[in-house]
């Protein structure tokens, strides 16, 4: 479902703070797959997901989704079959706009554009049948400014939004990091069931290192722009972090950084 093949990114090329962003990556993701990837800060997590996206596009290799070269395609193209949700609850809906607006825009992605009316009987019955699923009672709110909801309420917004047309690839930027433990662990829980429901192949960063072994069924550890380790399905049930954090010494030969964030549990 995605491949990235010698995928390379340098950022201030020639200059004092000239940086290998990623270093000759390469990754496959089957159909339903749920990779987690984890790295310290400036490991190169989220420049790999901007380079699915299209926000950034390599300075060489390949990236294809469902056997399409895609290194080429405009980021706007590519979003018909991409779904991302950002860590910033802010980032992923309009929030001038309702919850009903935001849903229709996210509705209609993948499908052709025309004068239509946005919001039909039909439609807006499976909007608020959507938003049943998440238990926060937005499905009696439509007509709410997105901007009047709590951080928490966004991102599972966003993460609705972002699912809505099972998308080939689901991109996740470490969407639980800003949110206090109460709501994280409710998008933690809505992550899993919305995967599973519709068996989306997805991508997802974490800093928290037992989310990343407690979801999905592949995972990686990525530093210096590079991909260190992965591990598939079996390995991963037997996994804890420290065994994660000796496994970086042994391959890199020093400690991995224990700041409280690339720690937390």
């Amino acid at each position: 479902m995605l491949k990235l093949n010698q995928i390379n990114k340098l950022f201030n090329e020639a200059t004092p703070d000239e940086k290998v962003a990623l270093d000759q990556i390469n990754l496959e993701l089957h159909p339903g797959d749920f990779m987690t990837v984890i790295g310290s800060n400036g490991a190169g997590k989220s420049t790999m997901l901007n380079m699915i996206s299209g926000a950034l596009t390599p300075d060489f290799g390949v990236v294809e989704i469902a056997h399409k070269d895609i290194t080429k395609m405009p980021e706007y193209k590519r979003s018909q079959m991409i779904g991302r949700v950002f860590q910033d609850p802010m980032a992923g809906t309009a929030p001038t706009m309702t919850i009903e607006e935001n849903l229709a825009m996210a509705y209609s992605r993948n499908k052709k554009r025309s004068f239509k009316i946005g919001v039909d009987k039909k439609r807006r019955e499976f909007f608020r049948s959507s938003l049943e699923t998440l238990h926060l009672n937005l499905e009696n709110r439509l007509n709410a400014k997105v901007g009047l909801l709590s951080g928490g309420e966004r991102q599972a917004l966003s993460l609705l939004m972002a699912t809505f047309t099972k998308p080939s690839i689901l991109l996740l930027d470490e969407h639980t990091a800003a949110l206090d433990p109460s709501r994280a662990e409710l998008i933690t829980s809505l992550t899993k069931q919305l995967v599973e429901k519709d068996k989306l192949t997805t991508l997802m960063i974490t800093h928290n290192m037992q989310q990343a072994l407690d979801l999905g069924n592949r995972l990686i550890m990525m530093d210096k722009g590079q991909i260190i380790l992965e591990v598939d399905d079996e390995e991963k049930r037997n996994l804890t972090i420290t065994k994660l954090m000796e496994e970086f010494q042994r391959i890199r030969g020093e400690k991995l950084t224990s700041d409280k964030a690339l720690l937390s549990i």
